[in-house]
């Protein structure tokens, strides 16, 4: 490992590549701490110290690294994006231009980046909003600050400092996303992940910290216990796959012979990675946003009484089938068993014992079907064991402790594999010995 590091820096473009994801993760973390003008200073430094890191604000400052509680330019993160995301990958299920544009290349991956990018824009301006005027309303439930309970953090509140506040979040929203796509163009590549892993790598000392001094020694000691043993499980299985031999007939071409050896599809455990936890946390959060700008009462007493907390049932249920729906989902978009079959058909290769075509379809989709299920109740158990461990002691602080490891290691993993393959892509497989 310790060698690994070393190499990624003797080679001259990994290295540039490296040193500038560290520039842009630095400028990003520096937007976090920058208030927004026209706001209370005292009163924002008072909700850093008494604002909790429960609910869906707790979440959502989980991932902006902590500029949520400091009302920061950068104060909705990468949120906008990831959900815009998500919900360009459910419309390209039912809207067949959209199914279109995902089947062109990469010709139609920019068209369906543009759109995300309108998209989070327009997210951007509508959670901004909500944020507004719950701020200007006190609503310290959502921020996870019950003393601040009907307080005023923007003195004087007027429309035209309201839309001033609108128009620098939105920005700030459209400059992580510029962001994370330099890091993805230009860095070590998945800017998204590396900058939701900054942020999140960011509050666990914190929040590390909060644990400590709200509970006893045996309790952080446990704490720690169980996040040693969901760091090796999760590490387990990522890199858990099913091995799917394929054999490749011979043929003659001319007077050479082609063919005849045989592969492997990797059909891995956990084919989605931490992007189902990230879906579903980011749909139960949206609620509170659209509850935090909206006069319908019943709502808000569901919302608040249901999704601002974590510890509810309700919150842990709907999130454990969210986590199973999208892994679920993701794995299907990641994974065509027909696209796959018909790939393997035209190769000439076949899966001993099962026939090219249709039925290769349906033995791949009965295999990925079988292995995803354990990978994702895998994902729900690591998601909900803190919320319960935490509930069952009451203790208010670090309740996201299974997403923070899930996206930490598993961003970890993911990177280290790019970089290895950027390696083995300049001929430096000795370096990975």
């Amino acid at each position: 490992m310790l060698s690994r590091l070393r190499n990624m820096f003797r080679v001259p473009d990994l290295r540039n590549k490296i040193l500038f994801t560290i520039l842009v993760i630095f400028v990003y973390r520096v937007g976090t701490h920058i208030p927004v003008p026209y706001v209370d200073f005292s009163a924002i430094k008072q909700l850093q110290n008494s604002a909790s890191s429960n609910g869906v604000v707790g979440f959502l400052d989980l991932f902006s690294g902590g500029a949520i509680t400091s009302v920061a330019i950068f104060f909705l993160g990468i949120m906008p994006y990831i959900t815009a995301s998500i919900i360009m990958q459910l419309l390209g299920v039912v809207i067949p231009k959209l199914e279109q544009w995902q089947q062109e290349g990469q010709s139609g991956q920019k068209k369906i980046t543009q759109w995300t990018r309108y998209l989070t824009v327009g997210l951007a301006l509508v959670q901004s909003t909500g944020f507004v005027f719950a701020l200007h309303q006190g609503k310290g439930g959502l921020l996870g600050a019950s003393g601040f309970q009907g307080k005023d953090l923007i003195p004087n509140f007027n429309a035209p400092r309201a839309m001033l506040i609108i128009l620098i979040w939105t920005a700030g929203t459209a400059m992580v996303m510029w962001l994370a796509e330099l890091i993805t163009q230009r860095g070590i590549g998945n800017g998204m992940s590396i900058l939701i892993f900054a942020s999140v790598v960011s509050r666990l000392p914190a929040q590390g910290s909060a644990v400590y001094s709200e509970g006893n020694k045996f309790q952080f000691i446990t704490i720690i216990g169980i996040g040693i043993a969901m760091i090796v499980g999760i590490v387990f299985v990522e890199s858990g796959q099913r091995r799917i031999p394929v054999q490749f007939a011979k043929r003659v071409v001319g007077r050479r012979m082609y063919g005849g050896q045989s592969t492997y599809i990797p059909l891995k455990v956990n084919q989605s990675g931490v992007i189902p936890v990230i879906f579903a946390t980011s749909i139960l959060s949206f609620p509170a946003l659209i509850a935090s700008a909206t006069p319908w009462k019943g709502f808000q007493q569901f919302v608040n009484d249901n999704l601002v907390s974590s510890r509810g049932w309700f919150y842990i249920g709907a999130e454990t089938l969210l986590i199973i729906f999208f892994a679920y989902f993701y794995t299907a978009i990641a994974f065509n068993p027909a696209q796959q079959a018909d790939i393997i058909r035209k190769q000439g290769g076949f899966i001993p014992g099962i026939r090219p075509g249709p039925p290769t379809e349906k033995y791949l989709a009965k295999v990925l079907n079988r292995i995803t299920l354990p990978g994702a109740l895998f994902l729900a158990v690591i998601a909900i064991t803190p919320l319960l461990v935490f509930a069952f002691w009451n203790i208010s602080q670090f309740p996201f402790g299974g997403t923070a490891l899930l996206i930490t290691v598993g961003v970890a993993l993911e990177t280290m594999k790019q970089i290895d393959s950027q390696l083995m892509m300049r001929n430096y497989e000795g370096f990975l010995a």
